[in-house]
C-alpha cells in the first residue's frame, strides 16, 4: 500500500470509529413531522402495520426496506411520554420513546411471521438498551403490537428461540401495545438509500444490510 493510500485506510477506519460512536446523533435539524399510522386500504390493496425498535431506525429501516411486499418503511418515535418529541429530545433518552419504524405491508405477500423473522436477524435481540455502541434506552428493543394476534405470535417466536438456544444470551426484546407514533424529521427518512457514502452508512449499516439480504435472498424485492 503507498503512503497516500495507507493515509486514507486509517483516515477511513477513524471516521468508522468516530461514526459508530455517534451512532444517529450525525444529522442537521429539520422540519418535526408528526402523526399516527395505521393500518390502511388503498386502491383495492390491503396493507397492514407491523411497529418494530431496535437500535438505530437508519439500519432497520434499510433492511426491512429489501423485502418484498413491504410497501412503506416509516423512522419513528414511539413508546414514550413525551408529546410531539425532537430527535434532539429523544437522544437525551429522558421523553422514554424508542427509535422505530413503522413498516407498511401486504399481507397477501409477506406475513407477520416472515417480518418477525427479519426484525430479529436485523439487530442483536439480546443487548439491553443498546445496539453496538449506540446507547440508551431509544436504542432499547421492542415489539409494539397492535392487536393480540401479534403479540401472541411475537411471544411465541421468542419463546422458540430462547428454547432452542438460538443465541447464546437470553432474549431482552420487550412486547409493547402500539401507541402514538411521531413521524421522524424529514432526514431520517429512506436514510441509507439517500446518503450511501455517508460513513455511518457504510461502516455500520453496509455490512449489516449484506448479512440481511443473504439471509432473506429468496425473499427480497425483484
Amino acid at each position: 500500500m503507498t503512503k497516500k493510500g495507507n493515509k486514507m485506510y486509517i483516515l477511513g477506519i477513524f471516521l468508522a470509529w468516530l461514526q459508530s460512536l455517534l451512532g444517529c446523533t450525525y444529522g442537521p435539524p429539520t422540519k418535526l413531522m408528526t402523526a399516527e399510522v395505521s393500518a390502511t386500504q388503498t386502491a383495492g390493496q390491503k396493507l397492514d402495520t407491523a411497529t418494530f425498535a431496535g437500535g438505530c431506525f437508519w439500519c432497520i429501516e434499510a433492511q426491512m426496506q429489501q423485502l418484498e411486499g413491504v410497501d412503506t418503511v416509516i423512522s419513528g418515535y414511539t413508546g414514550g411520554h413525551t408529546k410531539n418529541p425532537s430527535y434532539e429530545e429523544v437522544c437525551t433518552g429522558q421523553t422514554g420513546h424508542a427509535e422505530a419504524v413503522n413498516i407498511i405491508f401486504e399481507p397477501a405477500k409477506i406475513n407477520y411471521k416472515t417480518l418477525l423473522e427479519a426484525f430479529f436477524t436485523a439487530h442483536d435481540p439480546t443487548q439491553l438498551n443498546r445496539q453496538g455502541n449506540d446507547v440508551g434506552t431509544q436504542y432499547r428493543s421492542v415489539i409494539f403490537y397492535h392487536n393480540a394476534a401479534e403479540k401472541q405470535e411475537a411471544q411465541f417466536y421468542i419463546n422458540r428461540l430462547n428454547e432452542e438456544k438460538v443465541y447464546p444470551n437470553p432474549i431482552v426484546t420487550k412486547l409493547e401495545p402500539y401507541g402514538p407514533f411521531y413521524i421522524a424529521e424529514d432526514y431520517h427518512q429512506n436514510y441509507y438509500n439517500l446518503n450511501p457514502n455517508q460513513s455511518y452508512c457504510q461502516y455500520v449499516i453496509q455490512p449489516e444490510l449484506a448479512k440481511f439480504k443473504k439471509v432473506f435472498k429468496e425473499k427480497l424485492k425483484k
